[in-house]
């Protein structure tokens, strides 16, 4: 019977890594230096965004509406013509009748009004609330018209003890007609006989002889009114032979010139060059108008008035003259360099659109990009810091132990290593890092040597 062989020894047992432990010092991304770097990007961009969307314009609203003058007058018509230019690009401007000017800034100035624009003759509104009232320029002459009866007159003092109509109330003849009346020394309650007449009443009323003179001006005749009175047997257009210094005395008019047979080549009408004073109608809008309706509004201007006609040259109107309303800076940017790029090229509604998208775009690119590209850069400072904090307090132990320290101050000194090491081997560090994590190691057991010696 043979012997057992001889049992084998027990191999000693090795220690193994704890690889949970290992796996726990290593992360794939350290989450709380990765927030406090895309933090403040974050907190910025969302600034940035929210500053963009709150300067950006809203899109154009679809409807607006302008306070024109009685129906026929040069103002209405004018503002007709100005609703079905706008309805091409999808917008509806409500066109409402008013009794003039004076009527129309009241309106306007009024915010419980539910009104936009309006055709304003200038010279009426100084002693008016303009305030938040814009003017888009000049948009045509509305020439005061003087018809009388009688021997040829040159001067309005001639009408001194004469019937006069002068407009109705809220009118800017009206306001227009005393104001130069008052000029010549004829007022109210004076010698002279001011009735509230205009338009068609006040031409039947000089046709019949119930007043002896008719001022009319654009927002208080129609075409037809006034063609019929200067057909009419006995009645003449007063040629203001003070026309030069009407304009020095009131800023706002201007001096026209009726060339002779302008009216009627074959009947010679008039037969003489006619002197005739005018203000401008301005187009005035809430400041609070939406630009791109500005501009549009001004293209449409420009389309009606923009022609020759007899008062004026070609491509005159509209004009960035401004009287008693600031011109607004949507209209100084237009007269000076015209429609923007999207709108010379583009469909209203995507011009305006792309307009409104590019004021978001702009910040996204230009703030945005550049901010999140820093992100990576402070992360890995916001890593590495944590490493190199602790070399600062490596050199100082270093710097001591080259100095020849005493026992008790080497303990102390490999006290505070052994603190750092624990501590540096607590640390979490992205895998991305542990190359220098494991040098920090390697430089703690190389201060270490020094400190003893070995």
């Amino acid at each position: 019977m043979t012997p057992d062989p001889t049992p084998e020894k027990p191999r000693p047992i090795t220690a193994l890594p704890d690889i949970h432990r290992l796996r726990a010092r290593f992360v794939a991304i350290s989450w709380r230096d990765l927030a406090v770097s895309f933090g403040p990007a974050l907190v910025f961009s969302l600034a940035a965004l929210w500053l963009a969307v709150w300067l950006v314009q809203p899109a154009p609203p679809n409807t607006i509406s302008i306070s024109a003058g009685p129906k026929g007058s040069s103002f209405h018509d004018a503002a007709e013509k100005y609703a079905q230019i706008l309805a091409r690009n999808g917008i509806t401007l409500k066109v409402l009748a008013s009794e003039g000017s004076l009527d129309n800034v009241r309106r306007l100035a009024d915010g419980k009004q539910a009104v936009d624009l309006a055709l304003v003759q200038s010279g009426i509104s100084s002693e008016l609330d303009k305030e938040g009232l814009v003017s888009l320029g000049g948009m045509f002459y509305a020439p005061i018209s003087v018809l009388y009866r009688g021997k040829e007159m040159h001067k309005l003092s001639d009408f001194r003890k004469s019937r006069i109509a002068i407009g109705r109330e809220g009118s800017g003849a009206r306001v227009l007609a005393l104001a130069l009346l008052k000029a010549n020394g004829i007022e109210p309650g004076g010698s002279a006989s001011l009735i509230a007449y205009d338009g068609e009443d006040a031409a039947q009323a000089l046709v019949d002889g119930e007043i002896d003179v008719a001022m009319l001006t654009g927002d208080s005749a129609t075409g037809p009114t006034m063609r019929k009175l200067f057909r009419t047997p006995g009645i003449r257009l007063l040629d203001f032979a003070q026309a030069d210094a009407y304009t020095r005395r009131f800023l706002y008019l201007q001096k026209l010139v009726l060339p002779t047979g302008v009216f009627d080549l074959g009947k010679n009408l008039p037969a003489h060059p006619i002197r005739l004073i005018s203000p401008t109608v301005e187009l005035v809008a809430r400041d609070t108008l939406h630009p791109a309706l500005s501009d549009l509004l001004i293209e449409a201007a420009r389309e009606v008035h923009g022609k020759a006609g007899l008062m004026q040259n070609a491509g005159q109107f509209p004009s960035a003259t401004a009287h008693e309303f600031p011109l607004s800076d949507d209209a100084t940017r237009y007269y000076a360099s015209g429609k923007g790029f999207l709108y010379r090229h583009l469909p209203f509604w995507l011009a305006s659109l792309l307009d409104r998208a590019l004021v978001v775009l702009v910040p996204i690119i230009v703030i945005l990009i550049p901010a999140f590209r820093l992100v990576p850069s402070l992360y890995s400072w916001r890593v590495k810091s944590r490493i190199y904090r602790w070399y600062g307090a490596l050199i100082e132990i270093e710097r001591v132990a080259l100095v020849n320290p005493t026992d008790e101050e080497k303990t102390e000194l490999a006290a505070r290593l052994d603190q750092i090491e624990e501590a540096v081997n607590r640390m979490k560090m992205p895998l991305a890092y542990a190359d220098q994590f494991y040098v920090l190691r390697e430089h703690i057991v190389f201060v270490r040597r020094r400190l003893t010696g070995s």
